[in-house]
């Protein structure tokens, strides 16, 4: 899926969810190390899922702001980017949103919650409607996402 959407973004110029699609790839193979104990844990005990540490938020905050404004700035000298500011603001929370994923925060799903309708708007503007759909319907998905891994929470 990542493939297929790298180079849709790439004809439609969105750059940033294109690489985004690369990223995504790489951090999943990493996600899943760490969820099943192979890397971070000593015991190699499968990682619960858990709440984000509070000292952490300024920092996600913050990388999230800054990644936007660096892909805003970046696209548009890339070429024919298309929505810059939004584009790079979806990617920043993909890029964050799967760093949580990975470390099994159920807060990631409130970067999805805020990304998919963004994404949704983005492909439907640019004429790919099914993809569009496709992303509406992974809001129904992302919350039950929310209320499921808050309630399975180890805190």
């Amino acid at each position: 899926m990542a493939a297929f959407y790298a180079v849709i973004d790439f004809r439609i110029g969105w750059y940033a969810n294109m690489s985004i699609c690369l990223y995504n790839f790489g951090i999943s193979i990493y996600g899943l190390l760490v969820w099943r104990g192979l890397v971070q844990s000593p015991e190699k005990k499968e990682r619960p899922i858990a709440s984000c540490p509070a000292r952490y938020w300024p920092w996600l905050i913050g990388v999230t702001a800054a990644l936007t404004l660096f892909f805003h700035w970046l696209l548009p000298l890339l070429g024919e980017a298309t929505m810059p500011l939004l584009d790079g603001f979806s990617a920043s929370l993909g890029i964050v949103g799967m760093w949580m994923l990975s470390q099994k925060y159920w807060q990631q799903w409130l970067f999805w919650l805020v990304s998919e309708p963004i994404l949704a708007y983005i492909y439907f503007s640019t004429g790919y409607t099914a993809s569009a759909i496709m992303y509406v319907i992974y809001e129904v998905f992302v919350i039950m996402g929310i209320i499921r891994w808050k309630k399975e929470s180890i805190s």
